[in-house]
């Protein structure tokens, strides 16, 4: 029987997924500081997919690189680009196919998203997957946009809830934690094992503190910077800290390189050529380098009752956080026989290294690149551990963001400020943050 003209009928509510376009705010780099806020159309979320509005983004040193220079090592910008990766937000909207998420949902962002289909995400090591695109890179053409924007369309299997107590500026966080923990994996440290740490920015302390999270007991922190030293033994990131005086020698690699095809090292009249020059400059270098590290291990020395030989001095591990090749080159002069130098620090793309140091020493010298399977172990760490006033697995990542600015349209003086080591007042800058 058909219903009556009467017959009161309840509206259908389409899901979520099938709204149409919307108009948002984006913060979009055209070039060497020129940053500007422009609008952008976002559709719905597809399959899979979860549209998230974005609330806290970190500034890292690799945004900070493209906002200065429009490249990131050998990553040279070629159209623009929103940057920013260290992100969180609330799900807005719900693709179809996905399970397991509401509207409503808090999330951390996993933002490089790998094909999983080639042998290197079947082994479980996706973050080497060739066809990986990764927000705010110039790797990938067209580049995969950063999340500096009011709202994105991200895969639902690299979006990871949070609890509760997580707030949205420790959970952006997770994305370097994540450096750091993948770090410490790869070192896979002996517990008792001493470790030196070269570079107190936002990845040297996570990874110091994981170092210690994984049984390490002495964990040396060395920087230029003397506030970033006194911050990472006041919070608890590194058991001893040393400040590296500058200057620290510049790259030699480059100029090494050039003068490969040049003349000999000495003339007929026996005087020096610019081979030569740069071969003693190459040696001045590493015999800095060598006293540096003489002088870290010489001011961390342990108890003389627990002294070992000398035969063995050095740190069990070396994580070189910096990409610079001064570094590089004191880490391998700081491990002690059989240790690891870890490589984390991204800079100088071809260096001169001592590599007789590792041959001659046994020390394994291991690269990382980003991160994988790492931010449930990130959450993990940031959930409270029982009861009573129990202490924290970590440092509290939320007293790390030192600046906050509000809204896209500040992101400009939010790049200014994250190259700096200190603020206008001289206050720290360790971490800044863009709010929603």
């Amino acid at each position: 029987m058909a219903p009556s003209a009467t017959t009161e009928i309840t509206p259908v509510q389409l899901p979520a997924h099938r709204k149409g376009p919307q108009t948002i705010s984006a913060s979009v780099l055209h070039g060497p500081r020129d940053l500007r806020l422009e609008t952008r159309s976002i559709g719905p979320p597809s399959n899979g997919e979860l549209q998230v509005a974005v609330r806290s983004t970190g500034i890292c040193g690799s945004d900070v690189s493209y906002y200065k220079k429009f490249a990131n090592g050998d990553l040279c910008a070629c159209e623009p680009l929103s940057l920013g990766h260290e992100s969180s937000g609330t799900v807005v909207a719900v693709g179809p196919q996905v399970t397991g998420f509401k509207i409503g949902d808090r999330v951390a962002l996993e933002v490089g998203v790998a094909c999983g289909q080639c042998n290197i995400c079947r082994r479980g090591r996706y973050n080497l997957c060739k066809r990986m695109r990764f927000r705010s890179s110039a790797k990938s053409v067209p580049h995969f946009q950063g999340t500096l924007q009011e709202k994105i369309n991200h895969p639902a299997v690299w979006c990871h809830k949070l609890p509760d107590h997580v707030s949205f500026e420790a959970a952006a966080l997770l994305e370097p934690l994540s450096v750091g923990i993948h770090a410490v994996n790869r070192a896979s440290p002996s517990p008792g094992s001493t470790a030196l740490v070269m570079g107190a920015g936002t990845v040297g302390l996570l990874t110091a503190a994981m170092a210690l999270q994984a049984g390490c007991t002495s964990v040396i922190i060395a920087d230029v910077d003397a506030g970033r030293v006194d911050y990472a033994l006041k919070h608890g990131f590194a058991t001893r800290g040393f400040v590296v005086s500058r200057p620290l020698h510049p790259s030699t690699s480059s100029a090494s390189i050039a003068s490969n095809s040049t003349t000999s090292t000495f003339s007929d009249s026996g005087s020096m050529t610019p081979n030569s020059i740069i071969s003693n400059s190459y040696q001045g270098q590493l015999e800095h380098a060598k006293r540096l590290a003489t002088d870290i291990l010489s001011a961390s020395e342990p108890l003389p009752a627990y002294q070992e030989d000398e035969e063995d001095e050095g740190v069990d591990v070396a994580f070189e956080c910096t990409g610079k090749e001064a570094c590089m080159q004191t880490c391998l002069y700081a491990t002690r026989p059989g240790g690891k130098v870890i490589m984390v620090g991204m800079g100088t793309p071809i260096q001169t290294v001592p590599l007789s140091v590792a041959h001659l020493k046994e020390i394994d010298i291991l690269g990382i690149f980003r991160y994988a399977n790492t931010y449930a172990t990130g959450i993990r760490l940031l959930s409270p551990q029982g009861h009573h006033g129990s202490r924290p697995i970590l440092p509290n990542l939320d007293d790390m963001v030192t600046h906050r600015f509000k809204g896209l349209g500040a992101a400009k003086a939010a790049f200014e400020l994250a190259g700096r080591t200190v603020d206008d007042d001289g206050n720290l800058v360790l971490k800044v943050i863009i709010e929603a």
